[in-house]
């Protein structure tokens, strides 16, 4: 899953701060801009680890032009951290499944253009419909 991520600057005394539009409460911070995209996914997944564990909906992260008009965060940096929902902390368990060709060949397709692999996006397919 591919969640925009707003970036403060930071300098030599202060953390690169970032936020996570699509999920409020969602931060993080690095030393360097590196560092702050690297920690932002981790952010991401306990805060999503924090959402199911408390029954809440998992919102759809929207894209970078759809933020970028919030005044809030004007002269701020924009990036894109990428999830695997396969990583999430809690218990996984591999299962099988029967599904016809053409439709795996789309969910492999469409994990590959989000940048994930076939089981974090068929979870996150899984949760978003789950939580509606």
């Amino acid at each position: 899953m591919r969640y925009p991520i707003v970036i403060e600057p930071g300098n030599d005394t202060r953390a690169y701060g970032v936020i996570v539009p699509d999920l409020p409460g969602c931060y993080s911070a690095g030393d360097t801009l590196d560092e702050a995209i690297t920690n932002s996914s981790e952010a991401i997944l306990a805060h999503i680890e924090h959402l199911i564990e408390s029954g809440e909906a998992i919102s759809e992260p929207k894209s970078i032009e759809q933020h970028q008009n919030n005044t809030d965060y004007r002269g701020w940096l924009w990036a894109i951290s990428t999830v695997d929902l396969a990583q999430l902390k809690e218990p996984c368990r591999r299962i099988n499944i029967t599904i016809p060709e053409r439709v795996l060949a789309m969910v492999d397709l469409a994990a590959k253009k989000a940048g994930e692999s076939r089981s974090g996006y068929l979870a996150a397919a899984a949760l978003e419909r789950a939580s509606h």
